[in-house]
């Protein structure tokens, strides 16, 4: 008997009318998928809080969906945290994402606000003080860039689960073997929580190759041979895209991973392609066009 597959979806908050309607048609077209929850992502130093909190609520408001808010420590005290927190509750927000932030790009390295949540850890305890809300967290198969060594990121896991965290999200990877060896790790160390693996599809070769530069993601040489001579053949790209993406998860899935969250970037089709080979489909039928 196959065990259902649960989905979840992010998105970050458009910059100008065109990325919105981009955002909304992308909303719109996978929302039929029925995910757990979509997050809306937060900028690094705040600077989309209105943004996010907008389109979060649109979510709850206009649609079916769950929306998740990231929330992060970044430039802003414990009590004006809280008070957005409670704003969020108040508005039928169960759902955040909490993550310690990253710092203004030139900025260097992180440094706590004085008077904010030093870490994720302290976010998540702030946040389960303010009410009972669902918190997901991140995690590093690869060990975040910051922490001194594995050892160390596993341990900071470990506390934001143990401050309340249900759920840790994985940033991207393509090194499979690496996520099914953190998994075991994670539960060798007592932490129960899904451990649900971050799925990037690829819509550009070369922002992928910054994103894993900044995250500390390795990008394997297999990979970028599969992209090499197809910087102006974009169909023949989607199609290589699909198809790592589709060897991923299934491989994952056939490990007994039953949860997936999709890095969208704002866009639908390569998501609800990849959604649609692990078995997970709309629930009511797609009308025909007319």
């Amino acid at each position: 008997m196959s065990v259902a597959v649960r989905v979840s979806f992010e998105f970050f908050p458009p910059k100008t009318p065109a990325m919105e309607e981009t955002l909304w048609r992308s909303i719109e077209r996978l929302a039929p998928l029925s995910p757990c929850f979509v997050s809306v992502t937060y900028g690094a130093d705040g600077s989309t809080r209105e943004r996010t909190h907008r389109i979060v609520m649109k979510v709850l408001e206009e649609t079916s969906l769950t929306g998740a808010p990231h929330l992060t420590c970044i430039g802003a005290t414990r009590e004006e945290i809280r008070s957005i927190a409670r704003d969020y509750w108040n508005g039928g927000v169960r759902h955040i994402v909490a993550l310690r932030g990253d710092p203004p790009q030139g900025a260097g390295r992180y440094c706590p606000h004085p008077d904010g949540y030093d870490y994720a850890v302290d976010l998540v305890a702030g946040l389960k003080e303010v009410a009972d809300f669902e918190v997901s967290v991140a995690a590093y198969p690869e060990v975040h860039p910051e922490a001194p060594d594995a050892r160390f990121d596993l341990d900071n896991l470990k506390r934001k689960i143990d401050a309340g965290a249900g759920r840790a999200i994985t940033q991207f990877f393509f090194d499979t073997d690496r996520y099914l060896r953190f998994r075991d790790q994670c539960a060798t160390e007592g932490i129960r929580v899904p451990i649900v693996p971050g799925i990037l599809p690829i819509t550009r070769f070369p922002q992928l190759l910054r994103f894993a530069e900044t995250c500390g993601a390795s990008v394997p040489e297999w990979l970028v041979d599969r992209f090499a001579g197809l910087d102006d053949d974009e169909e023949t790209r989607r199609m290589i895209a699909a198809s790592v993406a589709i060897e991923q998860v299934q491989r994952l899935q056939h490990h007994g991973v039953q949860d997936f969250h999709f890095y969208t970037l704002n866009r639908s089709e390569l998501t609800y392609a990849i959604c649609h080979c692990l078995g997970v489909r709309p629930c009511e039928p797609l009308a025909a066009s007319a």
